[in-house]
């Protein structure tokens, strides 16, 4: 298969990376050390079409393919990592929205987040366990003509400063725990009983992790998504997506990082001559153009199997586990190959390392991607065998 992007895709492209090296890579740095986000940035971002393009044209969006939306991803994220999380977020959350939630709901809050008017956040992670996604114990109580939520979300993206927010609460009794019994609600993050906190993290500073806690919040039920006590498995097919958006993100950075070695190797010079002329300097950068290359390759398979509506979770997951591990790995050889220069703050390549080290934890750990590649290949057993046993 070739994935050699269409005229529109090319122009969509192009008008992504111009935004992302005019307005986004000169102030990256600043940015990244900032712990709230720019919100005329975001709202920047979403009158140039620049956020959820994937989006149904009903809500405002464009329609466009999963692979455009990756394309303007990679993009920004060669100028500015979490920016590009900005987009990724539209296109998750837009789309959850748009799918799942009702159709007053999606009408308000759809068109807003494309506009950059809205940030949509996701509440799943609990403080017993990131992994063990499906074992909560945020509690959803029914009362009246709504629900009452009480417990704790962690590890939030856009904790503090996210507007609305899906949140997955157990509304059923399930004494093995488990993704039976589970809800979600779309959730006004300005509500009554609702705190934050923020984490200080060492990257993604402006993406801003941290907890929301839901002290008695009342939910009224039009604000449930999809069926009750069983939508964990429908709302997290969708991050199969994200996966492969997220491997973009990484790959973008990773790419900024390789492009900028590249120009200081041919003008710096050790014992007479240029470093590119030395292979122990030239040769780790071709090797992680390679990398690149095919890393590339299978993210714009994984989104264009999405596109025809074709499985994808193996592929999704490989982008997962394998595009932040090597993207880190890339990024670390540019700053050494820079020498002491590249250990100070001056450069972007530790900011970069920072920002894409939180992926290699965040929305799935490479163990979590592996079994899933595995239980695709061979079923559930492959979470089950013991070596000295056997299948259980």
């Amino acid at each position: 298969m070739q994935f050699q992007p269409t005229e529109d895709q090319q122009a969509f492209r192009d008008a992504a990376g111009r935004f992302a090296r005019e307005k986004l890579a000169p102030s990256y740095l600043e940015r990244a050390a900032s712990h709230t986000f720019d919100r005329d940035l975001i709202r920047e971002m979403g009158s140039l079409g620049l956020i959820g393009i994937d989006l149904p044209v009903e809500f405002g969006g464009m329609g466009e393919s999963a692979v455009t939306a990756g394309l303007i991803t990679e993009q920004i994220a060669y100028s500015d990592f979490n920016a590009s999380y900005v987009q990724l977020l539209g296109s998750l959350m837009g789309g959850m929205v748009a799918k799942h939630a009702s159709k007053d709901i999606a009408m308000e809050w759809v068109p807003k987040v494309i506009a950059g008017e809205a940030v949509v956040g996701l509440g799943l992670t609990e403080p017993r366990g990131g992994s063990d996604a499906a074992n909560l114990i945020l509690k959803a109580t029914k009362d009246g003509k709504g629900w009452r939520l009480n417990g704790e979300k962690t590890s939030m993206s856009f904790a503090a400063q996210a507007d609305v927010a899906v949140i997955f609460a157990r509304t059923g009794d399930n004494p093995g725990g488990g993704a039976r019994g589970v809800s979600a609600f779309f959730v006004d993050l300005t509500s009554e009983g609702i705190s934050r906190t923020h984490f200080d993290d060492i990257g993604t500073k402006p993406v801003g992790r941290g907890s929301v806690f839901f002290d008695d919040v009342y939910v009224p039920d039009e604000n449930m998504m999809a069926e009750q006590d069983r939508a964990f498995g429908t709302i997290m097919a969708g991050f199969d997506y994200s996966r492969a958006l997220i491997g973009l993100e990484c790959l973008g950075a990773a790419q900024a990082s390789v492009d900028e070695t590249w120009e200081y190797v041919k003008e710096r010079e050790a014992f007479g001559a240029p470093l590119v002329e030395y292979q122990g300097v030239s040769f780790p950068l071709a090797e992680a153009e390679t990398q690149l290359t095919m890393m590339r390759q299978l993210c714009y398979y994984t989104l264009s199997l999405r596109d025809q509506g074709m499985p994808h979770t193996s592929q999704a997951a490989m982008c997962k586990w394998y595009l932040p591990k090597t993207s880190c790995e890339i990024i670390h050889q540019c700053l050494i190959l820079h020498g002491h220069y590249g250990y100070t703050s001056d450069l972007p390549h530790h900011m970069r390392y920072n920002d894409v080290l939180g992926l290699q934890i965040g929305d799935g750990t490479a163990q979590i991607q592996k079994l899933v590649i595995a239980r695709e290949k061979v079923g559930r057993m492959a979470l089950q065998y013991d070596p000295k046993k056997g299948a259980k």
